[in-house]
């Protein structure tokens, strides 16, 4: 499981029912296909890779922007504002595009939690370790979300785990130990790596726990309720720092990296995600979060003149090892 790896499978005849708001499922007669179906077909396919390549490097291009943002924008009012924003931003999008899909109360209640956890939780610890590392050391962390989803799913009774899985488990988090505890220096930090791990563990779990959400409601009413509400429960915490802050002396660039990763990112790049994912399936969706962790790797270096010592490298390999063989099937 990358950021959402959702696979969403209707029966014949059952899509409507289940998920009146969600993604309907065509099926037709046993291998007849019109050549317009066909062409609409292809054309979907097109239009879903384009949109997972654009938030592939939204989502990798991040680790960057939050880096250069919180230079000058305290942390904590940035994640608050950052999620508020673009939750409201989507939401606004849902009640134009499909406001008859509103959620009932259980629901709401769910996707609060999942919110605070997955989405508000994970950021603030994202948004505090990224502050204190590098991005790029960010990102090679940030490769083994997979690993935490997978284990939380095999607690909760959604995977069973198998031999390979475990070894994949445990490739992966030995390979996280190596980027965290090994090959420090510059601007690496002990403590800014391990609270990105935690931010690691919590999206993790957002992709297991708005599952049941995302069988039900389409990719973008529960990522602008996730976001909103995760952006709102931040807000308490963010108070100290959005009434210390002297917000004249932050430049024009950090306000344009917290637009770029509040609306290109967090709005757009998100829900691309998750829609685009949840029609290509869990392998392909794999090779995709590699595609992150590499964009996000290489930007950091490029963008801001970051260094990698070999054994943050080997260390960000085991990762990806581990979660291939973690993944294989």
């Amino acid at each position: 499981m990358g950021i959402a790896q959702i696979r969403h499978d209707c029966p014949s005849g059952q899509g409507s029912q289940e998920r009146p708001c969600g993604t309907d499922c065509a099926s037709g007669g046993p291998g007849v296909e019109s050549g317009a179906v066909a062409g609409s077909k292809d054309r979907t396919a097109t239009l879903t890779e384009a949109s997972l390549l654009l938030a592939v490097f939204f989502l990798g291009t991040n680790f960057v922007a939050v880096k250069y943002a919180v230079g000058g924008i305290p942390p904590l009012p940035f994640v608050a504002l950052r999620f508020t924003l673009a939750g409201l931003l989507l939401l606004g999008l849902v009640l134009i595009l499909s406001p008859e899909c509103w959620p009932g109360r259980r629901d709401l209640v769910h996707m609060a939690g999942v919110g605070v956890v997955g989405v508000g939780m994970n950021n603030v610890a994202f948004t505090l370790g990224v502050s204190m590392t590098t991005a790029s050391e960010t990102a090679l962390i940030y490769a083994a979300v997979p690993i935490w989803g997978m284990i939380l799913g095999s607690l909760i009774g959604l995977e069973r785990p198998t031999r390979g899985g475990i070894v994949g488990v445990v490739v992966a988090i030995a390979g996280v130990c190596v980027v965290v505890g090994f090959g420090g220096g510059g601007e690496s930090s002990l403590i800014g790596d391990s609270l990105v791990v935690v931010a690691t563990v919590c999206w993790g779990s957002y992709a297991v726990l708005s599952l049941p959400l995302l069988r039900k409601h389409p990719p973008l009413v529960v990522a602008s309720l996730t976001m909103l509400f995760a952006g709102l429960a931040t807000i308490p915490v963010a108070v100290p720092g959005l009434w210390g802050a002297d917000w004249g002396e932050v430049g024009a660039g950090p306000w344009a990296a917290f637009a770029y990763s509040t609306v290109l990112v967090a709005a757009f790049g998100f829900w691309a995600w998750q829609r685009g994912i949840s029609g290509v399936g869990a392998n392909r969706a794999l090779v995709y979060q590699y595609l992150i962790n590499l964009v996000g790797v290489a930007s950091g270096v490029l963008l801001l003149g970051e260094d990698l010592t070999a054994t943050k490298i080997l260390g960000g390999a085991v990762i990806l090892l581990g979660v291939y063989l973690a993944r294989r099937r």
